[in-house]
């Protein structure tokens, strides 16, 4: 079968798409470009360990609250 219809592979198309300017997407790269600078990591991680630290202290006195208000709802009732 390979004989009589041999594969050939096709041609390579040309594929031109112009670039053209973008203020917004120049800005975007440009800030992206300058949250790397040295020492941004660590900040970064610095402030999400806070955040962090906050969200676990916070759901921390929710449950003690909660805990609180369950015992005295069975001392009061029972």
């Amino acid at each position: 079968m390979s004989v009589l219809f041999p594969k050939v592979p096709k041609p390579r198309e040309w594929d031109y798409r112009p670039i053209y300017f973008d203020k917004e997407k120049e800005a975007r790269k440009d800030k992206k470009l300058a949250r790397l600078q040295h020492g941004a990591f660590r900040a970064e991680h610095e402030k999400n360990m806070t955040e962090l630290r906050k969200k676990k202290q916070s759901r921390l006195v929710l449950w003690l609250v909660l805990l609180i208000l369950l015992i005295i709802g069975f001392y009061v009732f029972l």
